[in-house]
Formats: structure tokens, C-alpha cells, sequence
């Protein structure tokens, strides 16, 4: 198999990533991408808007994609103005519209568009989002309703697990001492809500309120009119090109957690496992394999069997997610007989009912007559969703052993820079978790880069054979689901969750190829038999359940993320570059010797095809100048310093 392209190591896809376009407006920058979106609108370093886009959701909340064109960009240095025609087609769905944005010398940003269906379908949602940032977490603001009443607010410290404000018309918030940023929606109602619920970066004003009924036909001709005017009141200082600064990583002496006991699930493409792939899962010294067993299925008991034979092949017990229905009592006692029969090693019980989001207390109650008898095994409830259901529907943490929810970083949108800006967010949600399971322990489970399946869908998801499913993201295999993991990693680590899955065990949702290869190879580039690049983060990590992880802080947690941890003597670091830029990064970690192992375009090949060779390769120690290595790192490249401690 030749070589694969750069852009395929990358981020799994041989396609360049979108256009991204500096603009200036007055004192803001911003910058404008080729998906028709703002983002990232500054005054200074002092972010006022994470993003500001238009989104087409189908009945069952998908996003539909967009695809521009005449698009026109005139750029005065400092003002601009972008026209452009947008189209979202995709089924039943095609909807059409104009936008025009423009940027004045004084700072003030508008974004119109003007869009009409073209043919009837069902919509949840045709609008603007506008993305305040995450950072706000606690600041004032005041908020302006439909009727013209104001009052003073604060967005939301802890994760809201309802809409914070209803009936926007605008909202204002101080960017500095003296700015302020004033937002103002129209051509429809708005509301807010918090979206790290789902681990995004940021409190998310939409319409149409979710209080009316939905999904909603909208006719052929229908016509869409809406605007987004941002204004700055007070002096702002006029934006200048910002510095590249080399980056830097510190490491500080302190204990912020524990490297958490990390698991994979059982894979959904149901291929036994090879030896070659028992001696590489049996590498990673997992703590559990995760099964998920849904008594509808006629082969429950064939799956529970194949993930018995293969965690005690692999060397590691079973996290065994039971959903349960309506005849939980009959469910229950065959699963007991079965568990009888093999004597399977479980670490722990995951308890869910298959038609409700939140915890259900009998089945607990029920699963804790039948199951306790079996090697006392802790019991963990919570969602099979994500933390907005363990927010919304909170669990009775006194029945409870464990709490538990899933993650995944595209809810809402799937494009790298979105993905990556979760990252800290996870950390978020265990601190909030935390609150709502009085003192208990926090699963993870699973955590994956695309959604499972959809919870809030309204209707059948249609899928076409001869595309990827829709859980799998060809990501999976690139350098960005590596530098992805190693932010997960050192969001969950520092926040002391207790366990954490990760991914399936071989496939496209894997941490490896089968030896078969992708049903999809043109979608799905892997290397058959081969691992994938986030492997070697898991690989890093093994065994080190328990290890105290040490602060490290990265001086832009925007363009790289890092984990500290204590092993055998020493001090394993990771450091990724959470960007498809090269980044210079210099690592202070007070060290006298220091081994560097680096996985980029350039070594990952050879990390993929021959995983045991390149892990295994002496790397002669390097002794630092002044306790510090200097690395530059290619587009989502992964650093790991062993480090001699003084």
C-alpha cells in the first residue's frame, strides 16, 4: 500500500482544511471562514463572540450542510464587507439564502441573511446561532427581551441545565473595564442555552424557542429574514496584527489528579480478535472492556460471550452497560443465569432504561437484588446520553456506586477548530458532575468522536451503504484524533475522574485496523492491520492508573494541551499541537536528561505499521540547557518527554 497523503495523516481526509480569513473591523478582528461563518471576533486578546453562523436543522436536529458560492470579499484593512449565496440541500431539504456581512471602521459587525425554502420539508430550527465564549462563565451582562424590558444578569457559572434567558432581543457584556459588546437579534425570538452541556466552548443563542412545538413543515416559498448587529460602546483600542510568540509549556511540582483507569469498548464490527491484536490491546494494561447489552437484540448473550473471551484474552474485566426495558424483571434474571454460566470478570455494572435519558431508580433497585450476589460489584448509573441529561435528570447518588455520562465533541458542529475548543469543557462537566453525585466516583463512558446514535431524534435516520456510517469520523485514524486524546486525556486526568473508556477496540471506531481494512478504504483510509496513531497515546498512558499527574500550563491552551504524570521514577509528558499550523513550543520541566519520542507525518507511518518497532526504539537521552526542551511541533503532532527528575 503506498504511502498516504499528508493532508489523509493529518486529519484523516486528503481535502485541505476550509479557508480561514483574517478581517478587521475598526478595533475588532475576526476571522471569516469558507463556510460563510465568524469567528473568533476579538477586541485585543479579549474574545466577545466564539462564532456567528446560520444553521438548517432537519427534523431530527442534523445539521445540513452548507455550500456557498459568488461568494464576494471586498477588504479595506479596516472594514469589510462579504456577499455570498448559501444553499443547504440534502433529502427533502433544500434552502436557499443570501448573506451579507459587513464590518465598519467603528467596530460595528452585520451579518443579514435572506433565505427562502425551495421546497416543503420538516425543520427543528433555520436561523443564526451567536457563540459567546465559554470564558464568560460567571461575568454580568444585561439582557434585553422581545417586549423591550431589560435586567441584569450574569451568564451562568455552574453548567445550566436549563436556558438561562428567554426572549432575547439582545444581550450586552463588558469585553474590558471600558467596552462594552452589544448583540442584537431579529426577524425572530431567541434564547440561550448553555452548550458545555455537550462540551462545546460556549452559551449558544438560537431561534426558534424550543417551548413551540417541533418539527415544523415549512412550505416552498416560504421566505426567512433575520439579522445579527454586534456594537462596541466605550473606547476600544484599535486591533494590530498580534505577535507570534513561541509557546511555551510549564510544568509545576503540584498534584492536580490521577491518570484515571482507562477502558475500551467491544467493537461493533464483531470481527474475533487476532493474536496480533490480543498482544497489542494487551500492551495498553486496560482496566475494562466495555459491553453494552440490549435484550432486544437476539444475540445479547452471544456478545457478552465474545466480550468474556476477550477480556480475559486481553487481561482486564468488564464494564457491562445493562439496557433495560419494560420487562426488566424477566431481563435481569436471564442475564443472572447467564453471568452464572460464564463467570465473566466484571469491574463494574452501568444501569440504564433503554426509553428513559436519566437514571431510573428501579431499575437499579432491581439490578441490585439480582446482580449483587455476583463478586459485589459496584453499581453506576447516570446516561448513556450526554452530561445534559445527568444535568437535567439528576441522578439519586444514594442508590448509586458510580456516576456516569458520555462525550463526544460533535453535538452541535464537526469542524477541527470546534472539536479541539471542547477539549477543556470536559474538565467542566466532571466539576460539575462532581456536585450532582455527592462525593461519588465519575465514569466516563464512552467517550468517541462522533455521537453513538441520536437521543433527540424525532424519526427514523436514514443512512446510505455506500457512505460512512454516521458514527464514524475518518479522524479516527489521523494525527488530529491523536492531539484530540492527549486534551481529553489531560482534561479528564486533572480533574480526578475515576474511570474512563475510550473508543472500541479494533475497527473504524477503534483504536486499530482490523487486518481486513476499511469496508470503506476510499472514505476510510487506514492501514489494514495496522494501529492508529491515538493508539500510541493510549500506549503512553498504560499502566499508570492511579499516577499522580503533576499541573502543566500551556501559555495559549488554544494551540496546545498537555499531561504530566509520575511514572516509575520519572515524569512522562505529552505535549500536542491542537492545530494544523507548526508550533515552536519550548517545555520547562526542571529536568537533567530527557528521552523525546515524536509522532508526526514524518514518523507516523512507520508508528502505524510497525507499532511494537517504533515503541521499542532506543532514544539516547538528551541533556537539557537550563531544564528545558525546545520541540516544534507539526499540525496535531504528539511530543512525549520522559524526564529525568533532579
Amino acid at each position: 500500500m503506498a504511502d498516504l497523503p499528508v493532508n489523509v495523516l493529518r486529519y484523516g481526509r486528503e481535502e485541505a482544511l476550509p479557508e480561514i480569513r483574517t478581517l478587521h473591523a475598526g478595533p475588532i478582528s475576526l476571522r471569516y471562514t469558507a463556510d460563510g461563518d465568524l469567528r473568533n471576533i476579538r477586541v485585543g486578546n479579549q474574545e466577545i463572540l466564539n462564532r456567528l453562523y446560520v444553521a438548517v436543522r432537519d427534523h431530527n436536529w442534523n445539521t445540513i450542510p452548507v455550500e456557498l458560492s459568488k461568494v464576494e470579499i471586498e477588504d479595506e484593512g479596516d472594514s469589510f464587507r462579504i456577499c455570498y449565496n448559501a444553499d443547504h440541500r440534502e433529502g427533502p431539504i433544500d434552502f436557499h439564502w443570501q448573506g451579507t456581512i459587513t464590518g465598519g471602521r467603528d467596530g460595528a459587525i452585520r451579518f443579514e441573511m435572506d433565505g427562502e425554502a425551495r421546497s416543503t420539508f420538516l425543520r427543528n430550527r433555520i436561523g443564526f446561532c451567536v457563540l459567546h465564549p465559554a470564558a464568560l462563565a460567571g461575568a454580568p451582562c444585561t439582557v434585553e427581551h422581545v417586549d423591550g424590558a431589560t435586567a441584569d444578569s450574569h451568564f451562568p457559572r455552574r453548567i445550566s441545565p436549563d436556558q438561562p434567558f428567554f426572549d432575547l432581543r439582545a444581550i450586552t457584556h463588558h469585553v474590558t473595564p471600558s467596552v462594552r459588546a452589544e448583540v442584537r437579534m431579529e426577524g425572530d425570538t431567541f434564547e440561550m442555552e448553555d452548550q458545555r452541556n455537550w462540551t462545546d466552548a460556549s452559551y449558544k443563542t438560537y431561534c426558534t424557542p424550543l417551548g413551540l412545538p417541533f418539527p415544523v413543515e415549512i412550505a416552498a416559498g416560504t421566505k426567512v429574514h433575520q439579522a445579527v448587529t454586534l456594537k462596541l460602546h466605550g473606547e476600544a483600542p484599535q486591533s494590530s496584527a498580534m505577535q507570534r510568540e513561541r509557546l511555551t509549556f510549564q510544568i509545576h511540582r503540584r498534584q492536580v489528579g490521577e491518570i484515571p483507569h482507562l477502558g475500551l469498548s467491544l467493537s461493533t464490527q464483531e470481527s474475533a480478535l487476532n493474536r496480533k491484536e490480543v498482544d497489542r490491546l494487551r500492551a495498553l494494561h486496560l482496566s475494562h472492556l466495555r459491553v453494552d447489552l440490549d435484550f432486544a437484540r437476539p444475540d445479547w448473550d452471544e456478545m457478552l460471550r465474545r466480550a468474556t473471551d476477550e477480556a480475559d484474552a486481553i487481561g482486564c474485566r468488564l464494564e457491562i452497560a445493562v439496557h433495560l426495558s419494560q420487562q426488566m424483571e424477566d431481563e435481569l434474571k436471564q442475564l443472572r443465569a447467564m453471568i452464572a454460566q460464564l463467570r465473566p470478570p466484571i469491574s463494574h455494572w452501568l444501569i440504564y432504561h433503554k426509553d428513559e435519558k436519566g437514571v431510573n431508580p428501579e431499575c437499579v433497585t432491581l439490578a441490585r437484588q439480582h446482580l449483587t450476589d455476583y463478586d459485589r460489584i459496584k453499581f453506576g448509573a447516570g446516561t448513556n446520553a450526554y452530561f445534559t441529561e445527568l444535568n437535567r435528570f439528576r441522578p439519586p447518588a444514594e442508590t448509586l456506586d458510580l456516576v456516569c455520562y458520555s462525550v463526544n465533541p460533535q453535538v452541535h458542529a464537526f469542524d477541527n477548530l470546534s472539536l479541539m475548543e471542547t477539549l477543556p469543557i470536559q474538565a467542566t462537566t466532571v466539576e460539575s458532575a462532581r456536585l450532582l453525585a455527592a462525593g461519588r466516583p465519575i465514569v466516563v463512558s464512552p467517550i468517541t468522536l462522533r455521537p453513538r446514535f441520536n437521543p433527540n431524534a424525532t424519526g427514523a435516520e436514514e443512512e446510505a451503504a455506500d457512505q460512512l456510517p454516521s458514527q464514524v469520523d475518518p479522524r479516527q485514524m489521523s494525527l488530529f484524533g491523536a492531539a484530540w486524546t492527549v486534551g481529553s486525556l489531560a482534561a479528564l486526568a486533572q480533574s480526578s475522574v475515576d474511570r474512563v473508556t475510550y473508543y472500541e477496540t479494533v475497527g473504524w471506531r477503534g483504536v486499530m485496523e482490523t487486518e481486513t481494512g476499511s469496508p470503506l478504504p476510499d472514505q476510510f483510509r487506514s492501514i489494514p492491520g495496522g494501529v492508529y496513531p491515538l493508539y500510541h497515546v493510549l500506549a503512553d498512558v498504560a499502566g499508570c492508573a492511579g499516577a499522580p499527574v503533576l499541573l502543566g500550563e500551556a501559555s495559549d491552551s488554544e494551540k496546545i494541551s498537555g499531561l504530566v504524570f509520575e511514572r516509575e521514577g520519572a515524569l512522562r509528558v505529552l505535549v500536542a499541537n491542537l492545530t494544523s499550523e507548526p508550533q515552536d513550543v519550548t517545555i520547562h520541566h526542571g529536568g537533567d536528561g530527557v528521552r523525546v519520542q515524536m509522532l508526526n507525518e514524518h514518523s507516523i507511518i512507520s508508528a502505524m505499521r510497525a507499532p511494537e518497532a517504533f515503541r521499542s526504539e532506543e532514544r539516547p537521552p538528551i541533556r537539557p540547557a537550563h531544564g528545558q526542551t525546545a520541540v516544534r511541533l507539526l499540525p496535531y503532532a504528539v511530543v512525549r518527554l520522559d524526564v529525568e527528575k533532579k
